[in-house]
């Protein structure tokens, strides 16, 4: 049995440990899907692990898993705005949407899936996740204008009910002309569900050709602030043709990201689960684009730690 003396110091050393930060070291894998663009806005996708730093609450961690063009699955949720302010603008929209779908799943990972929602006053899910590209554009061609508009809920329902339970890489591509009038769910909860499952969001935000001054753009620009903190970037097209570039350009996105990964460490925690995450590319006149924070460990007033990771085991290419 230890002498006195040596339960007095294990008794001091324990309250010394007490007195100092609560650091939690966790195994699962924070993934992150990054693109990266030189100053005049093009696309760079030849970048190695060493050209990027990570931070997580300030924190600089060690890159574990790094993805060039990666070949990860690939999961979309493709979300149209169904309702009555949009009915105008439904067949370009569908009509743009569907070659999207067809370049997606004909030129990409056999393994990649798609699903395809619908959303007015209420959320369907049209078509589970699939790789049939015909059953897909099947479904995209009988979508029609309807009802009010529940933005914040198909956000929100695509992103717990379907994307947080796949693997691999995960995009939200939401077609709507930006109106909110009928969600249960709020911004914020929404854009909470998309950063716990991973989703990189893309707005697709259908413009009236001449400007309304008495518009209401608050579903405008909460899209416009969760593209931002998911990674991904908004568009706002106006005429089929810019329709068509706005998809195009989310397929390059797609197809030129980072697929980078880091298992948490001595990462210093607050009594927020919400963990500010910062990736840097070490070469000069870059712009990295990617998810600004992930769920996970917090301090509870009880001094201990509880976690809801936004994250998950890699998947391993077959």
């Amino acid at each position: 049995m230890p002498s006195c003396p040596t339960w007095a110091a294990l008794l001091l050393l324990a309250s010394n440990l007490s007195a100092q930060p609560v650091i939690r070291v966790d195994v699962s894998l924070v993934h992150v899907l990054a693109t990266a663009r030189n100053r005049q806005g093009q696309l760079v996708g030849s970048l190695s692990k060493d050209d990027f730093e990570i931070f997580d609450n300030g924190a600089r961690q060690e890159i574990a898993v790094f993805e060039r063009r990666s070949e990860q699955p690939l999961s979309v949720a493709l979300l149209v705005d169904v309702s009555g302010s949009t009915a105008k603008d439904i067949k370009y929209e569908t009509d743009s949407a569907a070659k999207f779908l067809r370049a997606l799943l004909h030129e990409g990972n056999p393994e990649d899936r798609v699903a395809l929602y619908s959303f007015d006053d209420t959320v369907r899910l049209v078509e589970d996740y699939s790789h049939n590209y015909t059953l897909l554009e099947a479904q995209l061609r009988k979508m029609h204008g309807s009802a009010g508009t529940s933005l914040y809920d198909a956000i929100w329902l695509a992103a717990t009910e379907g994307l947080e339970a796949r693997g691999g890489r995960k995009a939200m591509v939401i077609v709507s002309d930006g109106g909110e009038t009928t969600s249960v769910k709020n911004s914020h909860q929404a854009l909470a569900a998309a950063q716990l499952a991973d989703v990189v969001m893309y707005p697709v935000i259908d413009m009236p050709i001449t400007n309304d001054a008495g518009r209401n753009i608050g579903g405008e620009n909460a899209l416009t602030f969760m593209a931002q903190g998911t990674g991904g970037r908004t568009f706002m097209p106006a005429t089929a043709a810019e329709f068509d570039r706005a998809f195009e350009a989310i397929i390059n996105d797609l197809r030129t990201s980072y697929f980078i990964g880091f298992y948490p460490h001595g990462v210093p925690l607050t009594k927020d689960r919400f963990h500010k995450l910062e990736l840097r590319a070490k070469v000069p006149g870059l712009q990295v684009s990617a998810r600004n924070g992930y769920y996970g460990d917090a301090i509870q007033n009880t001094g201990s730690s509880e976690t809801r990771m936004s994250a998950e085991p890699l998947v391993k290419k077959k």
